[in-house]
């Protein structure tokens, strides 16, 4: 018997595909690339999974979680970018910010949006790193819709869906994005099961890096739990300005793993997220779902294998709950879709005991 977990998909993933990325001021071969949805599918596949087309959505859900403005920009960018000549004139491709409106720099005043697109990237996008290409707008788009397909179908009473969205997007904010992120598709599955019923969700982002977008998305509420098992950003490592344990809150748990761990931290911090679950009472679940903690990915120190992933499905699976995952980061071409694939069998092999 195959993977009992459906999997939601959009074609349009592949139509985000920027060839370089600037990172401290320098090019950078992107690797953010539609090989990695390609190579999840492939090995969920060989699983016997379902697909299932992603179903379009309006922009009602998007706007419950993110400022209109970030939506606006996002949606013309592009289009607007070439149409001001910035393709030719300085021979920029794709859409990339150069000044941004730090604290430090507006001092009291209030932020306004800038007049010259060149600037206006700034306003909306918190790092270089993440380009907006010429199908970037409908990759992300797409992603959302896979997201919230999943989240339709665990509301209609499948146990566990797994949206294999690209990009990714737990890092952006209800009015930045970054961190090879555009809109926050595991946020706006929160967001999706609150709107529709579901009193309490808990987010748990088991992706290495910390999930920076819901935290600050959700910030005060007690209805959607965020939790996050990360590398320590005090080490280094991206987001680099949240993220710390001592951000914790009733309704916000964050936990912080040193450079080199494996196995053992990383699931009993994954242990620690299921508990918070637990503890806030809720009703349903989003698995922000990164596979780059693992021991040969080079965008973080940790080492964990193919066995805890397969071990934290289990761990989630305890809580009993309906479960949307969603796909965040890992970037090894060659591992990836195994990664995942161990993760949701793990998660499959829970219900399978019941």
């Amino acid at each position: 018997m195959g993977l009992s977990i459906p999997v939601t998909w959009s074609e349009a993933h592949r139509l985000h595909a920027p060839e370089t990325a600037v990172w401290v001021g320098v090019p950078i071969d992107a690797d953010e690339l539609p090989a990695r949805a390609d190579r999840i599918r492939a090995a969920l596949e060989s699983a016997g999974v379902r697909i299932v087309a992603a179903e379009p959505h309006d922009d009602g859900a998007l706007l419950a979680v993110h400022d209109a403005g970030l939506i606006d920009f996002l949606r013309g960018a592009w289009v607007d970018w070439k149409e001001d000549g910035l393709t030719d004139d300085p021979g920029q491709p794709d859409v990339v910010g150069y000044i941004f409106p730090t604290p430090g720099f507006l001092g009291e005043a209030a932020p306004r949006v800038p007049a010259a697109l060149s600037a206006r990237t700034g306003a909306w996008c918190f790092d270089t790193m993440t380009v907006v290409a010429q199908g970037t707008w409908e990759a992300a788009r797409g992603a959302v819709d896979a997201a919230l397909t999943a989240a339709d179908l665990v509301l209609a009473g499948t146990r566990a869906a797994y949206a294999c969205c690209r990009p990714p997007g737990h890092h952006v904010t209800r009015s930045a994005f970054g961190g090879s992120c555009y809109l926050n598709n595991a946020a706006l599955a929160a967001q999706y099961l609150r709107d529709r019923g579901v009193a309490r969700v808990a987010l748990l982002d088991v992706d290495a890096h910390h999930g920076n977008g819901a935290q600050t998305i959700f910030a005060g509420r007690d209805d959607v739990l965020t939790a996050s098992v990360h590398v320590d950003p005090a080490e280094g490592w991206f987001p680099h300005f949240l993220g710390f344990a001592d951000e914790s809150t009733p309704t916000n748990l964050n936990v912080t793993l040193a450079p080199g761990a494996g196995d053992d931290a990383w699931l009993a911090g994954v242990d620690r997220l299921v508990a918070a679950a637990r503890k806030h009472r809720s009703e349903a679940l989003v698995v922000a779902l990164g596979v780059d903690a693992a021991a040969d990915d080079p965008n973080s120190p940790l080492a964990v294998t193919g066995a805890a992933f397969r071990e934290a499905g289990r761990r989630l699976g305890k809580l009993e709950l309906p479960t949307v995952v969603v796909q965040e980061g890992g970037y090894v071409l060659e591992t990836v879709g195994a990664l995942v694939l161990a993760a949701l069998e793990g998660l499959d092999e829970r219900a399978a005991s019941r």
